[in-house]
C-alpha cells in the first residue's frame, strides 16, 4: 500500500509552501479512501512518495486516470493567501491503494 503525491514544479513554490500543499493532498486523498484501505495503509507504515508534476493539465490527466482506476485521489487548489493566486492547482495525491494500482497512474513520474 502506498500513496503518491504529485507536486507541480512549474509554479515556483517555496519549500514550506510545497510541504503544506503535499500535506493537504495527502490528507484529502486519505479521507477519500475506504475504511479498509486506510486501516491497511496505516498498518503498513503509511508509505508515501512525492513526485514531480509539470503542469496543471498533467495533474488533471492523472486525476482522471486515478478516477477511472477507482482509486482515492485529491486535487489541491491553493487559497491564495501567500505565494500563489487563489485557485492555483498545486498538487494531486493518489491513494492510499495497492502499490501496483498507484503505479499504473503515477509510475512514469520522477521523484521530487
Amino acid at each position: 500500500m502506498k500513496q503518491a503525491i504529485v507536486a507541480r514544479t512549474d509554479i515556483g513554490m517555496g519549500e514550506g509552501k510545497l510541504a503544506a500543499q503535499v500535506a493537504h493532498a495527502s490528507l484529502s486523498a486519505y479521507q477519500d479512501a475506504s475504511d479498509r484501505a486506510r486501516k491497511k495503509w496505516q498498518g503498513e507504515g503509511q508509505k508515501k512518495v512525492v513526485l514531480k508534476g509539470s503542469s496543471e493539465s498533467q495533474l488533471f490527466e492523472l486525476a482522471d486516470k486515478a478516477d477511472k482506476e477507482g482509486l482515492p485521489y485529491a486535487v489541491v487548489r491553493d487559497a491564495g493567501h501567500t505565494q500563489l493566486e487563489p485557485g492555483t492547482v498545486t498538487a494531486l495525491a493518489v491513494g492510499p491503494a495497492r502499490d501496483d494500482s498507484v503505479d499504473r497512474v503515477t509510475g512514469d513520474l520522477s521523484l521530487f
